[in-house]
């Protein structure tokens, strides 16, 4: 099992460290597959692409998923590309590759597609069939087929999880550099301090935001999936509500390599991810949240190099304000 140093987290999140966070290697793919044997129809196995304009990436990640863990070790029922609207070749390399493509605007053809990352998702449960559902982004370079067994496995082996992440180093790769944990950078800037200060609960996972995770079909056929950039944020709060803490897992799948986008994409993301967390927040008429909803504490993740797994530093989130000079007498007299 991975371990995170839990400095000043609530109790029940040092506990849920400590008993969902794994790494990928803890779970042997011929123990996955003899728990999917076991499970039957509850273990079938659906992973989903969504993919816009992927085509030097989603071959790649196609061909590993279907060799290893499609012909070498039947662990993966369904691959599935959606694709949402591409103008080069993603659809016929994904297809070439073994993958069952289809486009986004077939699926529920009477109800108007709109664009967005959480619009393809949603629909892709329609395209699908398994009893666990697994997502994993179509940008990916240098993909690993343990970001799928790993993190469909604790979902195989325990009935009590029902969502698991993968979480990851994210480097940061630009022109040639690359800074070693400089990716993400809408985790730490947005997401992260979110989590930590009106879901608490949640403080512990290392990449809130990750595109690649799985859940149980039963669980994200009753949850809402917002359409942008903000569906990995609802689905984790959404999932918490609906399931507890306990139901929720990570799994270290090592370094995840992709495309960054531009600071203005960015900053577009991180508008709609914060967009989505109000909209929660109001839901729960938590707007104006009393003292007690709100921790003020920021717990981060790096990985240390002498250890397998991360560790966590936990900050003080500051909200002091000075009043208003005129307020000040000495201001005033002086």
């Amino acid at each position: 099992m991975t371990e995170l140093p839990r400095p000043d987290v609530l109790p029940e999140v040092a506990t849920w460290l400590r008993r969902r966070s794994w790494a990928a290697a803890d779970r042997p793919v011929e123990l996955l597959l003899a728990a999917k044997r076991a499970a039957g129809r509850d273990g079938t196995v659906s992973v989903v692409l969504p993919a816009l304009d992927e085509e030097p990436t989603v071959g790649e990640i196609v061909t590993a998923i279907r060799e290893e863990l499609m012909e070498r070790h039947p662990l993966v029922d369904e691959l599935v590309v959606v694709d949402s609207g591409s103008v080069d070749r993603t659809a016929e390399t994904a297809r070439a590759a073994g993958a069952r493509v289809v486009h986004r605007d077939d699926i529920l053809p009477g109800l108007p597609a709109v664009h967005g990352k959480g619009e393809v998702l949603w629909r892709s449960l329609l395209a699908t069939s398994g009893a666990i559902v697994c997502f994993i982004d179509a940008d990916l370079r240098e993909f690993d087929p343990a970001f799928v067994s790993g993190i469909v496995g604790p979902l195989l082996t325990d009935p009590g999880i029902a969502l698991v992440k993968a979480m990851y180093d994210r480097p940061l790769e630009t022109d040639g550099a690359v800074v070693p944990a400089g990716g993400g950078r809408v985790t730490e800037l947005v997401a992260r301090p979110l989590l930590n200060m009106h879901w608490p609960q949640l403080a512990g996972f290392v990449q809130p935001l990750g595109g690649e995770y799985a859940a149980r079909r039963s669980l994200l056929e009753r949850l809402p999936f917002p359409t942008g950039y903000g569906v990995e944020l609802g689905l984790l709060v959404d999932a918490l509500e609906a399931a507890g803490l306990d139901a929720l897992a990570q799994v270290d799948v090592g370094v995840r390599h992709h495309r960054h986008q531009d600071g203005h994409a960015l900053g577009r993301m991180a508008a709609t991810i914060y967009r989505t967390a109000l909209e929660r927040l109001d839901r729960a008429d938590r707007l104006k949240a009393a003292e007690d909803l709100v921790h003020p504490l920021l717990t981060q993740f790096t990985r240390d190099p002498g250890t397998s797994g991360f560790t966590a530093h936990t900050h003080p989130v500051t909200a002091l304000e000075r009043p208003p000079m005129q307020t000040l007498a000495e201001y005033r007299e002086r």
